[in-house]
């Protein structure tokens, strides 16, 4: 119905704030493709927590009012725009970015943004691909330049990017460490490679991370929530070990000295900063991934898209993260 009537069921955010800023509608414009882009019709779409400080207004790219959030996309492309050759109608998809938004029924993306979604993977599995997987590849390789063999603790690792960054890191011969806050979170990072894991609720985790890594440190962290862990992060790494910065909620006070006397580094990720090369790098060892099998997204909680609002606030608020937070339009 909505289809011939040229309108859909979309998020609109017609001001910064808090969750009740999302506004869910049903007589938005279904958007045209232009040259070079396709219009997909959404199955799922990925939440992010960068999602909710764009829409807070505190994050450094603010984008024009009134938009649609969402970027992480998965569904069927309904129509191509002018020079579209890789894809065509009934192709399914998953994007890294969209240009409408993609929490709603239809969203335009760039041709260069969307990759095919492989008959292994559902479309929620495709929805939780883009901005988590491509963020942990970035983070160890292009930023943290890992190694094989080496150590990384994925602090915060049962949510989006720490499962992304278990799968990646284990099948690329790193020895992985993973924290989570619940026993359940524990086995789930375990079961997507991490070869050790630890509660990062109990007072005295940080010595067992210490103890297990022979009292060396670890090579690399990547960390989800550096505002809260990033002094620790500190006394946890191992002789010119990195800290790679993937979340921060708020600022947080560190010595100095304790860079100095490992000659370690804090290195801050942003996906939004990467070339097409890099990009293009990304994914192609996603793409690898998936076809290998060892990349295999963990669908967490399901909202319905007008439930957006809490599914807002529960990204940011609910302790223990289980996978990937996805909207079903």
């Amino acid at each position: 119905m909505a289809a011939t009537r040229n309108v859909m069921r979309a998020v609109r955010v017609f001001e910064f704030g808090g969750p009740e800023v999302l506004k869910f509608q049903s007589d938005v414009l279904i958007p045209d493709p232009k040259e070079n882009q396709v219009l997909i019709k959404v199955r799922a779409c990925g939440v992010n927590p960068v999602e909710t400080y764009i829409r807070s207004g505190s994050y450094a790219r603010k984008p024009a009012l009134p938009y649609t959030p969402g970027s992480d996309v998965a569904g069927v492309i309904e129509s191509v725009g002018e020079h579209v050759t890789a894809f065509k109608k009934g192709d399914r998809v998953f994007t890294i970015s969209t240009v409408s938004g993609g929490y709603a029924d239809y969203a335009v993306a760039a041709a260069n943004r969307i990759f095919p979604l492989s008959d292994k993977l559902d479309f929620k599995q495709g929805a939780a691909i883009g901005i988590p997987y491509f963020t942990a590849y970035r983070a160890l390789f292009q930023k943290g330049r890992a190694k094989a063999g080496e150590s990384v603790l994925v602090h915060g690792a049962s949510g989006g990017v720490g499962i992304a960054t278990c799968q990646i890191a284990r099948a690329c011969g790193l020895k992985v460490l993973g924290t989570a806050g619940t026993e359940e979170g524990m086995n789930m990072v375990l079961r997507n490679g991490a070869h050790q894991a630890f509660n990062h609720r109990e007072a005295n985790y940080t010595d067992k991370i210490k103890e297990y890594t022979g009292m060396k440190g670890v090579d690399i962290i990547i960390e989800m929530l550096s505002n809260i862990n990033l002094a620790t992060d500190l006394q946890l790494l191992s002789y010119a070990g990195r800290v790679m910065v993937v979340g921060c909620r708020g600022p947080i006070e560190i010595n100095p000295r304790d860079t100095m006397s490992k000659e370690s580094s804090i290195i801050g990720v942003s996906l939004f900063l990467a070339t097409e090369e890099e990009m293009h790098e990304c994914a192609t060892a996603v793409l690898k991934g998936i076809e290998a099998g060892w990349l295999q997204p963990i669908v967490g909680s399901e909202y319905p898209l007008a439930e957006v609002a809490k599914a807002h606030e529960d990204i940011i608020h609910n302790s223990g993260a289980r996978g990937k937070m996805v909207l079903l339009p």
